[in-house]
């Protein structure tokens, strides 16, 4: 239904006109509906009239305006707050399950004014959208109605790590963010992006909690995985393009999009001797090579495809100064020269800076210590913090000071009441609170979440990782794979001959033809698959438990090195190595008799690519160092700078 709609305002009304009112998707469970002008609306706080900020017809930030001034200082502080949806189960401090604990979600909503949520819950798809459509029925119970937004961190990829990804399960399984940025095609980025933006869209998540855009600088920094690699000019096109996909387009936020979150803003990526700040430990990012602008670049892709959202880094940046002052030596969610002056002032972003998680919290204990010897490290978001730089504050002064910082809202808490006693204390105005709320607000608006914030959960397992959707990914994970070395001229292979295996399932070989044998003598070629090295220096606290650190080189015990070596002392053999960092091959490439660098494949992707059906077309979007010797000589934040790569950047052989 189309009809022209013209309304001359009055008094502090500004007039204006709509060309065309096109009614769009009404959704309703909690509250009712009513007609205007032959159009339908919703009456979202129940008193029987339209009221500007129900009026669909209006612009985005004229409705949030409206409704920034029904909202109370409470309302406000719960709009700031960006939860995790509670769980039921053994996962439940984390919000990991496949069904929502809906009496704390109620309390949440109904108490402290929440209603932006990450979600962990994994599962069947249309249990995962009636989950959401439940979080969002308590939300439109609400006094005002305000729907939820739900986000997600990374879920279409190989590696995850909680609290950082989510296993994929039914979403269609591409190859990690470094294995686009090894193929460069940025139609791909954005084709990825635009079909994640349907596969959330159809269970009901809004906002997603990337892209990861730091620059790989330090080759031992354990969250390269997730990143675009070291080349800045890659990154930054690889962020446009991927932006671009998920948020259904260049021009901001609309019905159709997912709210991307570029981060972490910024420098993180010059982790001091690679130890990531989600831990006490790798607090800091130094900047001995003077080369913080390079880290800026990959930011400028985001910015042009106006990305919706921003996340600080954990990390304290030493040795950076913007303006020609040196940083203040907080974390960067308590920055004001990196929020304000830097984002806002010289980037000019508009959207919403969200925290990183738990940055408000204290760390103390087993977080600022580790745990004791022979205790498993845990995590519940209630008692875990990275309040880098500003430990002895309390924690009221901590979200008055990230606030008056430039952050809008804060990750992984629920904790209104502090903020609302910041405000009461006069340690931040309220109108710094309206300004958040209002670019909170405007987005719901923008994505259409007021008029219809539910979906069709029987839909969503008809989009969600759909053949078509499946094929595409799978045909990345095999684009995205790096030929290193073909000495032995065993690529491409033909189906028929005699494998031995490791790491690798025999069912999918025997299906594609081959002979799988029990040793590696009795084979024609052997095809193994390697993890790059990696050690765990911290297995005593939580994050360190599960981030990959340390030395890159292949050292004798490794059990993946071993099956290599006692497979090549016997046959030529393929190795595959999964480039979770820059793996020093030295001890490979004598041996192999093909290497191809993989960022994420499956066994099928595998075969495709060693059979030449779908041709490996990488290059490395980093070098592979010689040794640990040159690792060591390299300043972290300068990308790419050993003197004697094995393999330098862009890097990639054809055959």
């Amino acid at each position: 239904m189309k009809q022209f709609i013209a309304i001359i305002a009055v008094g502090s009304f500004v007039a204006f006109a709509t060309q065309a009112a096109e009614q769009p998707p009404i959704s309703t469970r909690a509250a009712k509906t009513m007609v205007s002008d032959g159009l339908s609306f919703k009456d979202l706080n129940r008193n029987g009239k339209l009221d500007r900020y129900e009026d669909w017809r209006l612009p985005a930030v004229e409705r949030a305006g409206d409704l920034v001034n029904r909202l109370t200082l409470e309302e406000k502080a719960g709009l700031m707050m960006h939860g995790t949806a509670p769980s039921i189960g053994a996962g439940a401090g984390m919000g990991v399950g496949s069904e929502y604990d809906l009496d704390r979600a109620s309390e949440m909503i109904d108490q402290r004014k929440v209603v932006t949520f990450i979600t962990r819950l994994g599962g069947d798809p249309t249990v995962l959208a009636e989950q959401n459509n439940k979080l969002q029925e308590i939300a439109e119970a609400g006094r005002l109605g305000i729907p939820a937004t739900i986000s997600t961190d990374p879920r279409n990829h190989f590696q995850f790590v909680l609290g950082a990804s989510v296993s994929a399960g039914s979403f269609s399984k591409w190859p990690e963010t470094l294995g686009f940025a090894a193929i460069g095609d940025a139609a791909l980025m954005r084709r990825f992006g635009d079909i994640a933006r349907q596969e959330y869209r159809a269970v009901g998540i809004q906002e997603a909690l990337s892209p990861q855009i730091d620059l790989a600088s330090e080759p031992r920094w354990p969250r390269i995985n997730g990143t675009f690699g070291e080349d800045p000019q890659v990154a930054k096109t690889m962020a446009e393009a991927y932006v671009a996909g998920f948020q259904n387009g260049e021009d901001g936020i609309n019905r159709d999009s997912v709210i991307a979150v570029a981060k972490h803003w910024v420098g993180y990526g010059a982790a001091k001797d690679g130890y990531d700040s989600h831990n006490a430990y790798g607090r800091h990012a130094v900047f001995p090579g003077n080369d913080f602008a390079e880290h800026l670049i990959p930011f400028e892709g985001a910015f042009k495809a106006k990305v919706g959202g921003v996340m600080p880094t954990y990390s304290i940046l030493n040795g950076v100064s913007v303006d020609g002052k040196p940083l203040e030596p907080v974390g960067a969610g308590y920055n004001k020269q990196l929020l304000t002056d830097l984002l806002r002032g010289s980037y000019k972003f508009e959207g919403v800076v969200l925290s990183d998680w738990l940055i408000s919290n204290d760390c103390k204990g087993a977080c600022l210590d580790g745990e004791n010897s022979g205790v498993k490290p845990s995590l519940n978001e209630e008692t875990f913090g990275m309040p880098w730089g500003v430990e002895d504050l309390s924690r009221v002064d901590r979200f008055a000071k990230a606030v008056n910082a430039g952050v809008d809202q804060f990750g992984g808490v629920t904790s209104s009441d502090l903020l609302v006693e910041a405000v009461k204390d006069k340690k931040i105005s309220e109108e710094r609170l309206n300004q958040s709320a209002t670019r909170i607000l405007v987005q719901k608006f923008e994505q259409g979440l007021f008029e219809n914030p539910y979906v069709d959960a029987q839909k969503a397992r008809t989009i969600v990782g759909n053949p078509t959707f499946a094929a595409e990914a799978t045909a990345s994970q095999a684009r995205a794979m790096v030929l290193l070395d073909n000495k032995a001229k065993l690529l491409p292979v033909e189906a028929g001959k005699k494998v031995f295996l490791y790491g690798v399932d025999s069912k999918v070989a025997s299906a594609r033809g081959y002979s799988v044998v029990a040793t590696a003598h009795e084979a024609d070629f052997g095809l193994v698959r390697l993890n790059a090295p990696y050690q765990q220096p911290h297995m005593n606290y939580f994050f360190g438990s599960r981030h990959q650190e340390g030395d890159l080189d292949f050292k004798d015990g490794n059990a993946d090195f071993e099956a290599f070596k006692n497979a090549a002392k016997e046959v030529p053999t393929i190795a595959t190595v999964y480039l979770a960092r820059p793996a020093i091959l030295t001890g490979i490439q004598d041996q192999a008799g093909a290497i191809l660098g993989n960022f994420g494949a499956s066994d099928e992707a595998l075969f495709d690519a060693i059979e030449g059906k779908q041709k490996a077309q990488g290059k490395l979007p980093f070098e592979l160092p010689s040794s640990m010797a040159e690792v060591l000589t390299q300043k972290s934040d300068v990308p790419h700078d050993s003197l004697h790569p094995l393999y330098p950047i862009g890097y990639g052989l054809a055959y």
